[in-house]
């Protein structure tokens, strides 16, 4: 154990000795070159960036980066503000960012907001006093004017959310997600639907049950006759749960039950066996998101399908660009969303 500590302080020793010109000398560019790949990647050639962090990584250069700081040079750090760090779908969001911020030198903070307004203001501050190079924000509840209260010299792109008046955003039309999972149920004869969302303020839920509502009417239905719609504050596996439970109390079972996210689909299929009540015999069962292991579930999970993987790598992207690039452009990038089709759903019995 001791020597292992030996060995490691004496690497850290030597990380320390080596300076910017030896990594220089390596790679064989110039100070201002190595500079630039440190601070302002997207100034170097992919080939000169590659063979200038080949040299980083060999020599074992470590950055002193509150010196950077404190001289006024950029940081390499961009924010992740998300509404739950359990949840699969800001996992996946997670991993795509850090994809794309490693591939242009940023490294990426991640941090969780719980889906509180005061708690995401104090972060964006905080994250703005500490000189980050930008954030990510999926907003939360009723945070529609976020971006007016903010620090204008930090860049904010907006994740999974639109309806922005200025600045970037990248998000999935849940108008047409909504209805495409409504549109399905529909179709196999189910006529008396539920749908089970997160907080009522946000706005995904909001559209998501848009969607649906614009399904049933397009069917010549009443959307107040057929869909009994509840709302929970808690967007995981016991918000599903409760909301199962408030059903099965009332006595008026749905046919077809959609979630918000897939996670709460998990949660009304967990209360609804302990009841008895089976998927998709007795109720049919779509998700949302169709995260990693929704295809792995006990029942396979029906869900419509996010492009998360795109729609985490293209807001890093566009929030790199605005931290980097005097000539950036804002623009509002809508993705769109697919059904994916198992086990979960069938006609009604």
């Amino acid at each position: 154990m001791k020597k292992s500590a030996a060995a490691s302080s004496e690497a850290s020793g030597r990380a320390a000795s080596v300076r910017i010109r030896d990594v220089a000398a390596l790679a064989g560019v110039s100070v201002g070159t190595v500079s630039n790949t440190l601070n302002h990647p997207e100034r170097v050639a992919p080939a000169t960036r590659d063979a200038v962090l080949g040299a980083i990584r060999e020599l074992g250069f470590v950055p002193n980066l509150q010196a950077r700081v404190l001289t006024g040079a950029p940081s390499n750090v961009i924010a992740l503000v998300v509404l739950d760090l359990m949840s699969p779908f800001y996992m996946e969001i997670a991993h795509s960012v850090e994809r794309a911020a490693r591939e242009a030198g940023f490294v990426v903070m991640l941090c969780n907001s719980e889906n509180d307004r005061d708690k995401e203001i104090g972060l964006l501050r905080m994250l703005a006093a500490q000189r980050v190079r930008g954030a990510l924000l999926s907003p939360a509840s009723g945070t529609d004017n976020v971006l007016d209260r903010l620090d204008p010299a930090l860049p904010v792109v907006v994740l999974d959310h639109m309806g922005i008046e200025r600045g970037c955003a990248v998000a999935v039309d849940d108008v047409v997600g909504g209805g495409l999972a409504a549109q399905h149920l529909l179709d196999l004869g189910h006529r008396r639907l539920a749908f089970v969302g997160g907080p009522a303020g946000l706005r995904q839920m909001q559209q998501r049950v848009l969607g649906i509502r614009h399904a049933i009417e397009s069917h010549g239905l009443d959307p107040d006759d057929v869909l009994t719609q509840l709302n929970v504050d808690d967007i995981g596996i016991q918000g599903g749960v409760m909301a199962a439970e408030e059903l099965l109390e009332s006595g008026e079972l749905p046919t077809g039950i959609i979630c918000g996210n897939d996670m709460l689909a998990f949660g009304v299929f967990r209360a609804l066996g302990r009841a008895g009540v089976k998927v998709p015999d007795d109720v049919a069962l779509v998700g949302y998101d169709d995260v990693e292991f929704a295809a792995d579930w006990v029942v396979p999970l029906t869900s419509v399908r996010q492009p998360i993987q795109q729609l985490g790598y293209t807001a890093a992207q566009l929030l790199i660009s605005h931290a980097s690039d005097p000539e950036h452009r804002h623009q509002q990038v809508l993705l769109h969303p697919a059904l994916v089709v198992r086990k979960s759903s069938q006609p009604p019995g």
